[in-house]
């Protein structure tokens, strides 16, 4: 008898354990987050703030790079005795090493992370921008330009790191504020050249100019790897730590669980942006990009044109010396134009770039209540009207007045396309995305200056047209957009 009752015992003993111990284990290694989950779970804090400051700075030294041509244009013109033609060609190789490289960085940031590019790109860029200073001849400048201008293809992966780390809400407030680095950036440089050029020369203005790119690469170390990247590569250790880290930061907490994200092979593909889901999309956001550039520093030199030129109205078509002999000035009409920037001019062209943050509270409130493509259709629409506008024959605070709008406009163009860019494709992709798009809309960039300091002498309603054309047709491109990011998670 006592072994038959020690036996139902056992068998109901055994029950308990095989049904009670390994539940709750089961449902532990059931919880898992990914780097979106907890990217929206800590919030936004002081890493945040951290980040915005120091990746948003890499708008301030691109600026004062690609800002640069346009402040120093007149005095290498007299220095070289230059034509119109060469003072263009200038610009156009910048933006050719831009293009070149953009989409060189873009595939090696997709494979080997964002990080190493950008410090890579900000040491090429300091390195070539300090060499440029000490150039022999206008052969020299035009090459390492062009090798200024391949570093600075790489500043984007900054935005991209910004984009990668901000919760989803606050992606459509915080990217288009980046917009005040990129103007802090231009009235710098055009401030310093007020100073520099008339007491010490171009030469040291560039010097001056490559020292906040050299203190910004030091403070690079503050900032980590995209997590989103390491993830993609099977890194989950180092995206953990990273976003431990931020959790610490900015005093929260984070998910409960195991971080998890399916690792993936294939990587910044250029067949992938072309895939039927996409090709549309990138198609038209190609299109989108050459065109904004093409715009936005075609408004830039025109400015710089229309001032040194003084081409309001149309009223001066050719270049003309002022030549003195014996006491008396005579005008002789030469194809080398002479004539630097007076402090009037300087006035003018801060005033006109203050314009780039002037739409930044609309363009904020577009962005996030009607959305990425009707607010860049909106925006590309009234910068082809102001480029007419142009033509109206008035003064110079009206001048001044055309080309503030013009500059809200196009630096709004961009701050959306930025935003729609980094949103709408995948953590595989991104940055090949950006790349691309970015060399692409290079293109426009080295057209621009054809357009704005050569036919623009020769027709200044021809070269308005032509600008204004253009900011139409992108305008019903970005209407017609497949794909709307606002509110969207990253994929």
């Amino acid at each position: 008898m006592a072994a038959k009752q020690t036996e139902p015992v056992t068998v109901i003993s055994l029950r308990k354990l095989s049904l009670g111990v390994p539940e709750p284990q089961q449902q532990k290694e059931l919880k898992t987050f990914t780097v979106e989950d907890a990217v929206e779970t800590i919030g936004f804090g002081r890493f945040h703030v951290a980040l915005f400051l120091i990746m948003g700075s890499t708008g301030v030294v691109e600026a004062m790079e690609i800002m640069l041509i346009a402040v120093v244009s007149p005095v290498i013109r007299c220095e070289w005795q230059l034509e119109n033609w060469q003072v263009a060609f200038v610009t156009t190789m910048v933006f050719f090493g831009y293009m070149v490289s953009s989409i060189l960085f873009g595939l090696l940031a997709d494979r080997y992370g964002r990080w190493k590019i950008l410090l890579i790109s900000f040491l090429w860029g300091a390195y070539f921008s300090l060499l440029t200073s000490f150039s022999p001849s206008y052969i020299w400048f035009v090459f390492l330009r062009t090798m200024v201008g391949c570093g600075v293809s790489g500043h984007a992966q900054g935005l991209i790191i910004k984009t990668e780390f901000l919760p989803t809400k606050y992606r459509g407030y915080m990217l288009p504020l980046s917009q005040v680095f990129w103007l802090a950036g231009s009235l710098l440089i055009i401030g310093l050249a007020s100073v520099v050029i008339p007491t010490i020369g171009w030469r040291w203005l560039i010097r001056i100019a490559s020292i906040p790119g050299i203190i910004l690469i030091m403070a690079f170390k503050f900032i980590p790897e995209s997590a989103r990247f390491n993830v993609s590569t099977g890194n989950t250790q180092a995206a953990l730590a990273t976003l431990e880290r931020i959790a610490r930061m900015n005093r929260s907490v984070m998910p409960e669980g195991r971080l998890v994200e399916p690792i993936l092979e294939k990587r910044g593909r250029f067949a992938d942006l072309l895939d039927a889901k996409y090709l549309r999309t990138t198609l038209q956001i190609w299109v989108i990009w050459l065109g904004i550039s093409f715009a936005y520093y075609g408004v830039i030199l025109a400015s710089a044109e229309l001032l040194e030129r003084d081409l309001v109205c149309g009223s001066k078509s050719e270049s003309q010396v002022v030549v003195v002999t014996g006491g008396d000035s005579q005008e002789s009409h030469s194809p080398c134009h002479c004539h630097l920037f007076a402090p009037s001019d300087y006035r003018t062209m801060i005033i006109s770039t203050i314009g780039e943050i002037a739409l930044n509270p609309l363009n904020i409130l577009g962005i996030n209540f009607l959305g990425r493509r009707l607010s860049l259709a909106i925006t590309m629409g009234c910068t082809a009207l102001f480029f007419l506008l142009l033509n109206i024959c008035t003064s110079s605070a009206g001048l001044i007045g055309f080309l503030f709008m013009l500059r809200a406009l196009v630096a709004a163009n961009f701050n959306t396309i930025y935003i729609y860019t980094a949103e709408v494709y995948p953590t595989t992709m991104r940055a090949l995305g950006m790349g691309t798009s970015g060399s692409l809309c290079r293109i426009g960039a080295m057209v621009a200056p054809f357009i704005s300091q050569v036919l623009m002498s020769a027709s200044f309603l021809g070269a308005l047209c032509l600008f204004s054309s253009v900011c139409v047709v992108c305008a019903i491109s970005a209407f017609t957009l497949p794909i709307e990011t606002k509110g969207r998670a990253l994929q």
